[in-house]
């Protein structure tokens, strides 16, 4: 099962950088891969999310648990149903002399064994290239702000 780690350090305060993170149905609105995310269930420290993503005239869909842990400054999720067989991860803060580092770990599986030798390192590589996107994106609403 293929796993991705990307890390960013960013300008702001541990708030206001996880605010943003957990804003998720405001992805959209600032990471070009993704045309949609809908909550289908809230409460106080998860939710239900429906996401809609275009990567290279690829449409992904996929619905995820989403956990908050506001103390701790992190967010775990878990793909409940959707595209790839399994797509779990998180985010996390951690303060560091510079800012906050944040990183986002994404593990996945396709799917269909007998290919899959061949597409995870591709899709190894499309993962990182989203995941850093997504990670600019953050940094560019935290640091405009």
């Amino acid at each position: 099962m293929p796993y991705v780690k990307t890390e960013l350090v960013m300008r702001g305060s541990k708030q206001a950088i996880y605010d943003v993170i957990r804003d998720m149905v405001s992805y959209p609105k600032f990471m070009k891969n993704l045309e949609s995310v809908k909550i289908l269930e809230q409460d106080e420290n998860t939710d239900l999310t429906h996401w809609v993503s275009n990567v290279d005239g690829r449409k992904i869909v996929w619905t995820e648990r989403d956990f908050f842990y506001p103390d701790d400054f992190r967010i775990t999720y878990s793909q409940t149903e959707g595209d790839l067989k399994k797509m779990e991860g998180a985010w996390e803060l951690e303060t560091v002399p510079d800012g906050v580092r944040v990183s986002l770990a994404v593990d996945f599986e396709f799917g269909i064994p007998m290919i899959a030798g061949l597409l995870n390192p591709i899709l190894v590589r499309k993962v990182k290239e989203n995941s850093n996107a997504m990670l600019q994106a953050v940094k560019a609403q935290v640091e405009q702000a």
